[in-house]
């Protein structure tokens, strides 16, 4: 199973993956599939196992995460 970030813009998207990857998450960019909508047009995948930390991180940085999707 994959996991997603959606974001309402791009800077908090690539915010999120320097953010995740400086800690050693897999995190990368991928358009936003087309059955969840951002208007941004990108999102972060990432390890579904990851998820708590992946939160932990967007939350000390004040990330600004539209939502987290289980695809």
């Amino acid at each position: 199973m994959e996991c997603i970030a959606t974001f309402d813009t791009t800077h908090m998207a690539l915010y999120f993956e320097k953010s995740c990857r400086k800690m050693g998450l897999k995190v990368k960019i991928v358009p936003v599939p087309r059955e969840i909508s951002s208007s941004c047009g990108l999102a972060c995948s990432y390890p579904c196992e990851d998820e708590e930390q992946v939160m932990s991180v967007a939350s000390e940085k004040s990330i600004e995460v539209s939502g987290y999707h289980r695809l």
